[in-house]
């Protein structure tokens, strides 16, 4: 029996039966899982910092209550104020960026984070979902002159919006966030259809990039270097990581039992696929690969069915940002990439994280609902 009558035409009924369900049941999946999971793998790292053990999941479930109001609220939204939020908060973004620069906390060499009523907020997490939608807005009025701004290239501008935002980026450094925004965009443009070439030299860039960001950054040349050659440096969280998921075999040592995850500095965060592998073992994690596969691959059918260029490369630019944020935390955690500090959605503690991807699902649930009028 459903909640709503269809003869409903109150605003929650509306939403109701216009919303994609399965992508926002999938969405709350991951949430509990996350909630079980940064139980279960905070305490040890709580304790370690002589804090009270339920210090993380406390703190988690927090921001866990606005993200939550925050994405459901996004959910309800048309196109035209998706934009207009976007725009809203990536240039708010920049200017909280530019004020890391300044009185921002310095943390394990970088400078990424204010510190706001006891709380850290990383003001790149918010602007990360909110380019992509001002991308997708800029690049969709390009390819319909009678919205297109007189006088302007809107190709232009949202260039440099994105070197804004790289170079932001680049002074605090945090190049494996450059990496993930650079790689969305260059597959904004090609899914807006620009000619090939354009595409190629955009490829081109984004390689030479990588190799300017070796040769320039220690700390990248030294995570690459460990990563083809281990005995150049430590390799002590991805060895543990590894030995997690030895230990969890097929169906894990049952919730709360991992031991490994008790060496695991980060097993809250950065490392909490890991300690899903070992305490639910290789049928639990490959399940979770699904989920969030059955997200991305949903969500992608739902945009490509309709004929606003806008909703095609907000939400497909938000997806692959999801998709790609998910398998760098996997993949790192499995010695299969590089390691890189990225939280896995929905799943690991962290404040900003957690919020920034409850406003990039908010947008997508707002996207692909039915019957949009973009407006």
């Amino acid at each position: 029996m459903s909640i709503f009558n269809r003869t409903d035409k109150s605003l929650l009924s509306k939403w109701w039966w216009t919303v994609d369900r399965p992508i926002l049941f999938g969405l709350i999946i991951l949430v509990t899982i996350g909630v079980f999971l940064v139980s279960a793998a905070s305490p040890s790292v709580a304790q370690r910092l002589d804090l009270n053990p339920f210090y993380f999941t406390i703190r988690h479930i927090v921001f866990l209550i606005p993200a939550l109001f925050i994405m459901i609220s996004m959910s309800f939204f048309n196109p035209r104020q998706i934009w207009r939020m976007g725009l809203c908060l990536l240039c708010a973004s920049f200017v909280a960026m530019l004020l890391v620069l300044v009185t921002g906390d310095e943390i394990k060499g970088a400078k990424r984070w204010l510190s706001i009523f006891g709380f850290s907020i990383q003001p790149s997490e918010f602007a990360k979902p909110a380019f992509v939608i001002v991308a997708a807005w800029l690049m969709s009025l390009q390819s319909d002159s009678s919205l297109k701004f007189e006088g302007l290239h809107n190709y232009l501008i949202c260039g440099l919006f994105y070197l804004t935002y790289l170079s932001l980026l680049a002074l605090q450094p945090d190049i494996g966030m450059a990496f993930v925004i650079t790689a969305v965009f260059g597959a904004q443009i090609f899914l807006a259809g620009l000619p090939l070439r354009w595409f190629t030299i955009f490829i081109g860039i984004l390689l030479v990039g990588i190799v300017m960001a070796y040769m320039s950054f220690d700390h990248v040349q030294s995570r690459f270097d460990r990563f083809f050659n281990p005995e150049q440096g430590d390799t002590y969280q991805v060895e543990k990581s590894l030995e997690a998921f030895q230990n969890g075999g097929f169906l894990g040592t049952g919730p709360g039992q991992g031991t490994v995850k008790l060496q695991l500095p980060d097993s809250h965060a950065d490392f909490i696929f890991s300690v899903a592998a070992e305490e639910l073992g290789f049928f639990f994690v490959f399940g979770l690969i699904g989920l969030y596969g059955f997200i991305v691959l949903r969500g992608f059918n739902k945009c490509m069915g309709s004929d606003d260029l806008f909703i095609i490369l907000a939400v497909g630019g938000l997806l692959i940002q999801f998709a790609l944020q998910t398998f760098i935390h996997m993949g790192s955690s499995a010695n299969i990439l590089p390691t890189k500090g990225m939280t896995l959605p929905f799943i690991s503690y962290g404040g900003s994280s957690l919020l920034s991807i409850a406003f990039t699902m908010g947008a997508v649930l707002a996207l692909t609902r039915r019957h949009h009028n973009s407006g």
